[in-house]
């Protein structure tokens, strides 16, 4: 998963506290409705997506998928081998810790294994913010940050967590960016994204440039596999359900992986898995085929810093919608007064309105939306009447919605390829799947749009076979039990 904008990267998504302002009430101004009709109009026309349009996209995906699969750069998806052979079984004991770098924090884990009898007995975690001078430093400055974060988590170990003497601690080191993963441990970094600019580490291996921090902290601890949050997810969610054949991770950015028979890899051509199965990184934010793209979609992307890259992950994801929609109500507080006569100069700030606020106001359920008022004035400085507050919450129900019958879609091209190779044997059974991210745990329109579409394309009698299940923090718990499944030590104690 890769996110990519000119601000900085935006951080956990959640709604924000109830505003302290109650804006003035604008009265004297023409009607809001009547100035932007026509703006609306056509915003609503250009986002629709209805059922031929999300075929569209299903059987893009799938072709992409194919061609992805074929070759290496075949399509605008990646098709990555993640050189998981085989998930976790149960059947790991031991204490495992797991290190998740995708944004402007890190997270460290550490769980305690039992077996089939005891399952996952115990969980810590905690989260550490990384200063924004690392984030354009060195590739050594950054790695040794979280190697010491790292040290300091693992030296409050107690209680229920015993690691056995002479043995080194093993992680699963989950790693958002876009890299060339080399084997189950190993992955070259492709670029930095989500506003890093990290010198000396693209080109590398990822892995050991963590190892050789652990070393410098004088840390007894080493990556036994490299996952993505999507595949991590994935690993997490099966431990505890066989049924579950995809993750997808919709949150600041977006990913999905898939199991993935090894015979359906053309471009495999070496590697043997000894189940016959894999976990197949997709990296769908790249996918582009048959979105309905507004020029506020193509305004925005120019104005990235990969423009024409990641286009369906800017159509659906955390870090873009309140951009898209701070860029409508712009245009449309400028040439329709949407907000009186005068344009607020604080709403041309990129990234001003986020994710979390579209979400906010879209569940204000009072009479004079209230909130939707307090919190065009807290962000923008906006004073807005009623009428002009209706069509805010008319303009993010426009972009949530595209959003999440996008991302709905895209779920089933995944499945509807994964149909097609088995001969029946994904929509004739319960198939799960796993869903992480704040924007899909948090939007409870975006999930219904999302589920809207899923069973819109696929009848009411199929969908009721696929499961779409909320797996929350599941890739910290999935990347330990992935370093666990492929320990040097076995699963003993």
């Amino acid at each position: 998963m890769s996110v990519a904008a000119t601000s900085p990267a935006v951080g956990s998504f959640c709604l924000p506290r109830f505003p302290r302002h109650t804006p003035r009430f604008r009265m004297a101004v023409r009607s809001s409705a009547i100035s932007v009709g026509p703006l609306l109009t056509k915003l609503k026309h250009d986002c629709a997506t209805p059922l031929p349009v999300l075929r569209h996209v299903a059987d893009a995906m799938a072709a992409d998928m194919r061609s992805g699969l074929e070759i290496d750069g075949g399509s605008d998806l990646k098709m990555i081998l993640s050189y998981i052979d085989s998930l976790p079984t149960g059947n790991e004991k031991g204490l495992f810790y797991a290190l998740d770098l995708g944004g402007t924090n890190f997270r460290v884990l550490r769980v305690h294994l039992g077996g089939k009898e005891d399952g996952v007995i115990a969980t810590e975690f905690e989260q550490v913010s990384i200063p924004q001078d690392l984030m354009f430093g060195t590739s050594e400055e950054l790695f040794d940050f979280i190697a010491s974060g790292l040290g300091k988590f693992a030296e409050r170990e107690g209680g229920k967590f015993s690691m056995q003497s002479g043995r080194k601690r093993e992680i699963g080191f989950t790693f958002s960016f876009p890299v060339r993963q080399t084997s189950i441990a190993s992955g070259i970094l492709i670029k930095w994204t989500k506003g890093f600019a990290v010198s000396g580490t693209a080109g590398r291996d990822v892995v050991a440039c963590l190892n050789e921090a652990m070393e410098r902290q004088g840390l007894e601890m080493q990556v036994s596999a490299l996952v993505n949050d999507a595949v991590g997810t994935l690993a997490g969610a099966r431990y505890w359900d066989d049924d579950v054949m995809v993750a997808v991770i919709l949150g600041t950015g977006t990913n999905a992986c898939y199991i993935e028979r090894m015979d359906a890899i053309p471009k495999l051509q070496s590697h043997v898995s000894s189940s016959g199965r894999t976990i197949i990184n997709t990296e769908w934010g790249a996918f582009s085929k048959g979105l309905p793209l507004t020029v506020f979609d193509r305004d925005m992307d120019a104005a990235t810093i990969n423009p024409g890259e990641q286009i369906f992950e800017k159509t659906i994801s955390g870090m873009y919608l309140g951009e898209i929609v701070r860029r409508v109500l712009l245009k449309m507080a400028e040439e329709g007064a949407l907000f009186g006569d005068s344009s607020p100069e604080k709403l041309s700030t990129p990234f001003l309105l986020r994710t979390p606020d579209v979400c906010a106001m879209q569940q204000d359920d009072s009479d004079d939306l209230k909130v939707v008022g307090s919190i065009l004035h807290d962000s923008a400085s906006v004073e807005s009447n009623v009428s002009a507050r209706k069509i805010v919450v008319e303009v993010c129900d426009t972009i949530v919605k595209r959003g999440g019958r996008l991302a709905g879609a895209g779920i089933v091209g995944i499945l509807q390829k994964m149909e097609e190779d088995s001969k029946g044997l994904v929509f004739g059974k319960r198939t799960v799947v796993a869903m992480d991210g704040g924007l899909y745990e948090h939007y409870p329109q975006y999930r219904r749009y999302l589920q809207d579409a899923v069973t819109e394309l696929l009848g009411s009698e199929l969908s009721k076979n696929v499961v779409i299940e909320h797996s929350k923090d599941g890739s910290g718990i999935g990347a330990a039990l992935l370093a666990a499944a492929n320990s040097m030590y076995g699963h003993d104690l």
